[in-house]
């Protein structure tokens, strides 16, 4: 979701993240033409080890909690999706997340 909000002590995070979407959207019109699709997909909270890997306790607790989390395998499935498309269906944005998660 960092892609679509910016969150308290995130910014740079959140900003690399609005930049893939504007760059993969300006691919996708740039390569329109040579039928080359470009697919992005955002997700919620997935259940990763991120958590383990912060040290800051601020940003930590401003985190989601993983319970709500949903499996890697969620985000796996809607990849396939985008990509079992016929070659002339682009699936341009999805954004997968848990039904609970409120951002």
């Amino acid at each position: 979701m960092a892609g679509h909000l910016v969150f308290p002590a995130s910014s740079v995070y959140c900003g690399t993240k609005f930049a893939v979407r504007a760059i993969t959207e300006g691919l996708r019109i740039e390569e329109a033409s040579n039928n080359i699709r470009t697919t992005i997909i955002s997700p919620g909270t997935i259940t990763t080890e991120l958590l383990e890997t912060i040290s800051d306790p601020e940003l930590k607790s401003a985190i989601e909690d993983t319970k709500i989390g949903i499996e890697p395998a969620s985000i796996a499935r809607a990849i396939g999706f985008a990509i079992e498309q016929p070659s002339d269906v682009a699936i341009n944005e999805m954004i997968v997340r848990p039904t609970i998660q409120e951002l």
